[in-house]
């Protein structure tokens, strides 16, 4: 008996001890690479946060690899958009009828040394390779970040948006009078636990709509936005409530910037040997609701820019575009900035299918009577105004998978022969999207 007890001693001594894995820690939601100086999250914890251990996994939020402590941090997403664009009602055949895919971006973001956080995201789309965000962000505080590189200039709301987050598959006229990439310094942070979201940042200058990886002329923008969210620390219906402005301005040359439609068809476009030539200044007031099923999104965009003609007088010209927009969540999910979360993910066999939204739109844009009238543009070929409504449903069959289904109609003053004009455009876009 005596052998007997202790060969069992020794066999419960030398057997092993099996440590439950742990499951990864959340990691952000699936927007662009760090969130814009309009994302405001809630205050941190004052008190120290606990150790997190070393771990691998995946998540709807991607791939991620974490370094005991946290301090090492690297997360790999990926968002593909599949298109489908047709015209009905067509009859000149102004437009293709096509198949595309519209964005193929993967992302590698993550954190060095506890207070550096990056992000490189390439774009694929469209059958071209295009260098969309890559920067460094100094955080050592949330009141007050350093970011250089590549990336969105804190201007417009809904350029600042994800494009995996926007109500339509096109955004609005507003967003094409702002810059999309540029290269600069920027410092931005937040205070009052996001009561209070600001930007100020150095750029190349980007023309309207574009982006830039190299400058060629000395010219820079000063850009710089601010943004309120009054009651972000209550229980109101009104907590999601934020507004601001955003612009800038600089001196600049080189070729002016065209203009399109909601469809992506061209709409206004500078004529041969036009130049920028001095000053241009952008200003972008803006403001979104979320309240419940309810999302609400409104900005209106003014850019002034001394254009010079070939062989002609330098002028001034100005163009304007406003959008509102609003969105209910039928199936009762919250609305927000960063989209709709399913509340039950799309499962047949359980009677789950996903989230369901519907979406409305109105967006005008405008170009200045000069710019005609000095032959900057032609009537003939580009409009002077166009103005259109659209209707939108949005299906969200998990956080990863989205079905969007969009019809837009656009009516123009001027762009056909005689000055007549043009033809109202009908856009029928479907998307489907792939975000992790």
């Amino acid at each position: 008996m005596r052998i007997a007890l202790l060969a069992l001693t020794a066999a419960l001594a030398g057997a092993p001890v099996r440590a439950q894995a742990q499951a990864p820690p959340p990691s952000p939601p699936p927007e662009q690479p760090m969130p814009p100086v309009d994302a405001t999250p809630a205050e941190p914890d004052a008190a120290t946060p606990e150790k997190k251990p070393a771990t691998a996994g995946a998540s709807p939020d991607g791939f991620v690899i974490q370094s005991d402590g946290g301090d090492y941090r690297l997360q790999l997403r990926a968002y593909a958009q599949f298109d489908g664009r047709f015209y009905p009602g067509d009859d000149e055949g102004s437009a293709t009828n096509t198949f595309l895919l519209r964005r193929v971006r993967p992302i590698l973001q993550g954190t060095v040394a506890q207070h550096f956080e990056f992000a490189v995201a390439p774009d694929f789309g469209g059958g071209t390779t295009v260098l969309q965000d890559a920067y460094l962000d100094a955080r050592y505080s949330p009141k007050a970040r350093v970011r250089v590189g590549k990336f969105k200039p804190p201007i417009g709301l809904e350029r600042l948006q994800s494009a995996t987050n926007i109500a339509f598959v096109e955004r609005a006229f507003p967003t094409s009078l702002v810059p999309n990439r540029d290269v600069g310094v920027q410092l931005h942070g937040e205070l009052g636990g996001g009561v209070v979201a600001y930007a100020i940042a150095v750029f190349e200058g980007a023309p309207d709509g574009g982006s830039v990886d190299l400058d060629t002329n000395d010219g820079k923008d000063l850009a710089g936005r601010v943004f309120l969210s009054p009651f972000k620390k209550g229980t109101s219906p009104l907590k999601d409530l934020g507004f601001g402005i955003g612009g800038s301005v600089g001196d600049q040359s080189g070729a002016p910037p065209s203009y399109r439609s909601g469809g992506q068809l061209t709409i206004v476009s500078y004529a041969t040997g036009a130049a920028a030539d001095g000053r241009r200044t952008r200003i972008v007031p803006q403001l979104s609701l979320y309240s419940g099923p309810l999302g609400l999104m409104a900005e209106y965009a003014r850019a002034s820019a001394l254009v010079t003609p070939s062989g002609g007088p330098r002028t001034e010209v100005v163009t304007q575009a406003w959008q509102a927009t609003a969105t209910w969540t039928l199936s009762g999910e919250p609305a927000s900035f960063t989209g709709v979360r399913p509340a039950n993910p799309f499962d047949p066999s359980q009677g789950h299918w996903g989230a369901l939204e519907l979406a409305a739109r109105v967006n005008h844009f405008e170009i200045g009577d000069d710019a005609i009238t000095t032959g900057l543009i032609d009537p003939t070929r580009s409009v002077e105004e166009a103005f259109a409504w659209a209707v939108g449903v949005n299906w969200y069959l998990n956080r990863n998978v989205k079905q969007v289904v969009s019809f837009e109609r656009t009516t123009f003053e001027r762009g056909a022969a005689a000055g007549a004009d043009r033809p109202g455009e009908n856009a029928l876009f479907f998307r489907t999207q792939l975000s992790f």
